[in-house]
């Protein structure tokens, strides 16, 4: 059998942010006749981690592995064992199982405006479910110059984003500052025998967490950080569900 290495990606690449090939601010005169075609998340589909914000740890920790990669930790859902997603099926997101708001963000992203502070909503030009114009398929998204209700949800969405990002941000500053982190790796055996492995991602170490002094774990109390780390550690055990997801394919290839 073969052995396959796989370390999950950092959430952002030298590029851009992850998926994102050419996102544009959106200006009604320019993208007067753009429209928005019914969602596909195939976009997702040849990576096995999602970045993540701490406002859906609770939800994505019943699904994914929450772990942290890069020297700012940052947090990212494993959603694959090799190079490919195991949470796609065809082009929609499998039933029954969180999407993460970073997918279903896209093709959407708020961009730095000139004024620091500030964001430009934006639009990936090259994601195919983006219509520039060129028929009446798919939702308008802007009507006589105005921007549509589609506009000003992902408006809002990206708002949402923005700021848990922020948050995000602070978490992880926060954990890092009390060295919690330690390097692991897995290997598993699929049901076929294959043996695979996973490596250079992040865990909270548990017997550091165990010494917190008592004035930090109470902080982390009262402002959610401990049940943050709690979802993280709760959710490693769902590795056990991506050797089965990882297994089923196998097979299905066989």
């Amino acid at each position: 059998m073969t052995a396959e290495t796989t370390t999950p990606p950092a959430p952002a690449q030298a590029s851009g942010p992850l998926f994102y090939r050419q996102p544009l601010p959106l200006q009604s005169d320019k993208h007067a006749n753009w429209r928005l075609m019914q969602g596909t998340v195939a976009f997702a589909a040849e990576t096995n981690a999602i970045p993540a914000v701490v406002g859906e740890f609770g939800l994505a920790a019943q699904h994914f592995p929450i772990l942290f990669t890069g020297k700012d930790a940052a947090p990212i859902v494993a959603v694959g064992l090799a190079r490919n997603n195991l949470f796609i099926d065809g082009d929609k997101w499998a039933e029954d199982t969180y999407a993460p708001a970073y997918v279903r963000r896209y093709p959407f992203v708020f961009m730095q405006a000139d004024t620091e502070g500030d964001f430009l909503l934006a639009i990936d030009a090259d994601a195919e479910q983006v219509n520039q114009g060129t028929s009446e398929e798919g939702e308008p998204l802007f009507v006589d110059g105005k921007a549509t209700e589609l506009v000003d949800n992902a408006m809002r969405f990206c708002g949402d984003f923005t700021r848990e990002h922020e948050a995000t941000r602070q978490f992880t500053a926060a954990i890092l500052a009390q060295d919690l982190l330690v390097e692991r790796s897995i290997d598993v055996t699929l049901n076929n025998g294959e043996q695979m492995s996973v490596n250079g991602f992040h865990v909270v170490d548990v017997e550091k967490l165990s010494k917190l002094p008592d004035d930090i774990v109470l902080a982390w109390h009262r402002n959610g950080y401990l049940a943050l780390v709690h979802h993280h550690l709760s959710s490693l055990s769902r590795f056990n569900a991506l050797v089965q997801r990882q297994s089923l394919k196998a097979a299905a290839k066989a």
